[in-house]
């Protein structure tokens, strides 16, 4: 059976703060080791009322002292939002402390709006074109020793000197990304959840473009996708309220803490609401386990992704816990 994994965004609701929410990844963390579930990566979004993940290398590292088996890692950084340096330190520290367990996911986008994007980003210097382009090279020069003599970083090491960067992974929700991770050699992770870009495209032109690279033979691709489960098919859909009105009102600018289902039920929708409604379901996968299983697998298999990643916006907590034992059990997950 595919190999499940967890994306966390650390849901923060109209009964959750953000304190709290940090908790709850801790605690659903430690379930989904319990339960088999191979990795846990931690979102970067910043300035949004209704996500607590803002730090991701901060809870990569709670996570992992709080759990002695599954992966961590970060799903992503934002790396146009950090100097390429202060990332590779970082997660050599990471690496450090957990050897053989953290994972270096990088993005592309800023994970905010623009005018939060600035304040990110203030105090570095501006760089032109793409800036994630130019900062991957410079992270990948850093690890390698691979600036030329006479460049100014020709002598900086990224410390500890000894510990190598742990595995890095690209995320996109584009053909762009994909073509990158094939190119050197890396695994890719498709953002399904959010993504308008159609998954199988990007997926299968990632496999049929890689190049083994020193740390990656094969390619090996996640689709990260968004799925809710529930002891029937019902349950499910009245849990996944919540995150439809939530794609509603994001569609409007308006970020919000995550409503209850009962709340969402009795929104006004308009029929416009509905039609976004209507996209964002084919985006997520909600129903009994049985249900939401046979729709997972079916994605895999359309973008013959190695492994599915599964991110859950519920409003109540146990809801969501509930919601990865019941993939977990159905899945057959080895504990």
């Amino acid at each position: 059976m595919i190999p499940l994994s967890v994306l966390d965004l650390s849901p923060v609701t109209t009964a959750t703060p953000g304190s709290a929410a940090l908790h709850n990844s801790l605690d659903l963390a430690r379930l989904a080791e319990r339960l088999g579930y191979t990795r846990y990566w931690l979102a970067e979004h910043h300035n949004l009322a209704n996500i607590a993940s803002s730090s991701p290398e901060l809870m990569i590292g709670q996570i992992a002292a709080a759990t002695s088996r599954i992966r961590v890692g970060s799903g992503g950084v934002m790396l146009p939002n950090h100097a390429p340096l202060m990332v590779a330190e970082r997660f050599k520290v990471l690496e450090a402390l957990f050897p053989g367990r953290i994972d270096l996911g990088l993005g592309r986008a800023p994970g905010t709006d623009p005018v939060t994007s600035y304040a990110l980003r203030a105090r570095q210097d501006p760089r032109a074109g793409d800036e994630f382009l130019e900062r991957f090279q410079e992270l990948l020069l850093l690890e390698h020793g691979g600036f030329p003599e006479g460049h100014p970083f020709r002598n900086v090491r990224a410390m500890p000197a000894d510990v190598a960067l742990p595995p890095i992974w690209l995320l996109g929700s584009s053909g762009y990304s994909a073509e990158l991770a094939a190119a050197f050699g890396l695994g890719f992770a498709f953002a399904h959840h959010f993504a308008d870009y159609d998954a199988a495209s990007a997926m299968l032109s990632y496999r049929e473009r890689f190049k083994p690279s020193a740390t990656l033979a094969r390619p090996y691709a996640i689709l990260a996708t968004a799925a809710v489960a529930a002891d029937n098919d019902a349950e499910a859909e009245r849990i996944a309220a919540s995150a439809a009105l939530h794609y509603v009102r994001r569609a409007k600018g308006e970020y919000l803490p995550l409503e209850s289902p009962e709340v969402a039920a009795a929104y006004p929708y308009t029929p416009i609401d509905r039609e976004r409604m209507a996209r964002q379901r084919a985006r997520l996968a909600a129903g009994s386990a049985t249900t939401v299983k046979d729709r997972l697998l079916a994605l895999a298999q359309a973008t013959h992704a190695d492994e599915v990643m599964i991110t859950s916006m519920v409003y109540d907590h146990a809801a969501r816990r509930h919601s990865y034992e019941l993939l977990a059990e159905v899945f057959a997950l080895p504990r």
